[in-house]
């Protein structure tokens, strides 16, 4: 019998076949971050055939067919969406050990009926196969298949949310909630940063000629979300924060010197970016709101590419960079008079892991379960051992049972059965631990764990 992915894939104990089987599989999605684009979820978009599906967009695929040798071309260049959809399943099979294979037969498995073997034989078949399913499928079919209860867009602070609004009023049974990502506000170096502060001024209704009346016009578009149903920010913090904050008279200065048209260097922008922290969190704190932290990313590492496809196209990798001292000095901050928000701390350097894993114990508070979270294994650590290593050192260090569990971070409507991929890892780690005489198999306990993490905690934690 060919074990390939079959119903038992990953679970390789009694214990967490029963646990996955009959707790975690049919148990909805609360994915708290992707960047699922709220226009093709609006106008109920059909995607034209599987390449623009899969291939569309999804830097995942591009970097493996890169590293495979597809040439450009027939990955974001000009080649038939065919021609790109056989290119990547015949290289696929190469990559043993890689996540994408295992989440690509799971996306055709769970979303659209389709047992096959991606490769470069059942390519034709697969095409025919899954066109003729797609052309019956919008975008909310993704979200409602996937027992989608609760999905969270990326979106600016000066986005004006109407396509929420639309959204919100539709029959879509899947709630759709915008999420505040304010990295233009953020990004001082950038060369747009002052007509930025002019449109967020605009929108704001907040004369922008200060760091003070920066803060204060985000805070008003905080409200504006808040209305709208947003809960949740998000922010890549990719420069070194420094252990001590700055005063107000130093912040103003580094504002001052920017808008007057001169670049911050490397220290003056992780001071910046901390003080920007420590005053947006305390709006975050006000409302209630979680604050999630991404760290660890070195950006657009191949200039020429950058400079023909742009940033978010597969030329980033993980960071060496230090984080702890200023990561602990902000959090220190916040929480020295009571304003440190819900927070979740992700990384994208496993080195980091369980240095987070160790912090987020320091400011934990009663009567929030779990108030600061070790994000769950995201991006390049988004793998079975990357995943393991998550639950493990949440377990060494934390409490496990209080973890808001998995999200997508994907721009793709086909991500869902990552979810089903992770549950059964966690059902698998529990199911170890209990294997291995370190935890009792009481499956009253360990089924409140599995529906705690893969759905519950995230519910109570979002407040959604």
């Amino acid at each position: 019998m060919n074990a390939f992915m079959n119903q038992d894939f990953l679970l390789d104990s009694a214990i967490a076949r029963q646990l996955y089987h009959d707790v975690a599989a049919d148990l909805p999605i609360i994915d708290y971050h992707s960047h699922l684009q709220q226009s093709e979820i609006a106008s109920r978009k059909v995607f034209r055939n599987i390449a623009e599906l899969w291939l569309g967009g999804d830097h995942y695929k591009w970097r493996l067919m890169r590293s495979a040798g597809v040439a450009e071309d027939f990955i974001t260049g000009k080649q038939p969406d065919e021609a790109k959809f056989r290119a990547f399943c015949k290289v696929l099979p190469l990559a043993a050990g890689n996540p994408m294979y295992h989440w690509c037969h799971l996306e055709l498995r769970r979303l659209l009926g389709i047992d096959l073997l991606i490769n470069e034989a059942n390519a034709s078949a697969i095409w025919e196969q899954a066109n003729a399913k797609l052309a019956g499928m919008d975008t909310w079919s993704f979200l409602e298949q996937a027992k989608v209860d609760v999905a969270c867009t990326t979106d600016d602070p000066a986005d004006d949310l109407l396509l929420h609004t639309e959204i919100a009023a539709s029959a879509l049974k899947t709630k759709v909630l915008p999420a505040y990502r304010p990295d233009k506000a953020m990004r001082i170096n950038h060369p747009d940063f002052n007509a930025y502060l002019e449109r967020l001024s605009a929108v704001s209704g907040v004369s922008i000629n200060s760091f003070d009346s920066l803060i204060a016009a985000l805070a008003n578009r905080v409200d504006y979300f808040h209305a709208r149903g947003a809960r949740i920010s998000d922010h890549a913090v990719d420069v070194v924060l420094p252990a001590a904050s700055l005063g107000a008279k130093q912040l103003e200065a580094l504002f001052a010197k920017r808008t007057g048209g001169q670049q911050l260097d490397d220290l003056e922008l992780g001071q910046y970016l901390r003080g920007f922290l420590e005053a947006i969190g305390r709006v975050y704190a006000s409302h209630d709101w979680v604050m999630c932290l991404h760290l660890g990313a070195q950006r657009n590492n191949n200039l020429r590419r950058l400079a023909t496809l742009g940033p978010d196209t597969g030329y980033d990798s993980i960071s060496d960079m230090s984080c702890s001292a200023g990561l602990g000095g902000l959090l220190g901050s916040l929480d020295a008079d009571d304003q440190l928000p819900k927070t979740i701390l992700f990384t994208l350097n496993p080195g980091m892991t369980e240095i987070l894993s160790t912090l987020i114990g320091c400011f934990q508070d009663g009567p929030t379960p779990g108030k600061l979270q070790l994000g769950p294994a995201w991006w390049f650590n988004d793998h079975k051992d990357g995943n393991l290593q998550q639950l493990q050192a949440l377990g060494n260090h934390g409490v496990l049972g209080t973890f808001v569990g998995m999200l997508t971070d994907s721009r793709s409507f086909a991500s869902y059965p990552r979810h089903d991929y992770f549950r059964r890892l966690l059902c698998r780690q529990l199911g170890q631990w209990v294997e291995g005489g370190e935890y009792p198999a009481d499956i009253e306990a360990l089924s409140e764990i599995v529906r705690g993490v893969s759905y519950q905690n995230a519910k109570r934690y979002f407040a959604l």
